[in-house]
């Protein structure tokens, strides 16, 4: 990005829409290395969670993306047990990809956030990343979570 600070989107399964939400450099470098599956040779905090919610037995079930208030983003760690604890989205994202836990958007963050780009259209999606090569945070009222 122009502004060297990293986004993620995420994608609506079954629909078009997309979620962009800033991040900071290190939940970038620790979502990356998720996606990449590497292993650093010490834990980052991510992969320690992760150590710590298996070594208690306790079941990361699902990440829910809950709400957008005054340009930042809320999210939701929902345990197998039920308790469920607030957590920044880039946070619960980093976790989610290292758990395999599905990611959930509500239907109100992406009504107010979420930018339709059809799959079906290659131009569009080149159109969205010419898009995206010229917005910063403060053009959807979000900040890095």
């Amino acid at each position: 990005m122009p502004s060297n600070q990293p986004i993620v989107l995420l994608r609506e399964v079954g629909g078009d829409r997309y979620l962009p939400i800033w991040i900071g450099p290190g939940e970038a470098t620790a979502i990356a290395f998720a996606q990449q599956g590497m292993t650093p040779a010490r834990p980052l905090t991510h992969d320690l969670f992760k150590d710590v919610l298996e070594a208690v037995g306790q079941e990361l079930t699902e990440v829910r993306i809950t709400d957008l208030r005054e340009g930042v983003f809320y999210a939701e760690l929902v345990f197998a047990s039920g308790v469920e604890v607030s957590a920044r989205p880039s946070d619960a994202i980093a976790l989610a990809l290292r758990t395999g836990t599905p990611i959930f958007g509500s239907d109100g963050v992406l009504d107010d956030a979420g930018i339709a780009i059809p799959d079906e259209q290659e131009d569009e999606v080149e159109k969205f990343r010419e898009f995206l090569d010229q917005i910063s945070p403060e053009d959807f009222g979000t900040g890095s979570q």
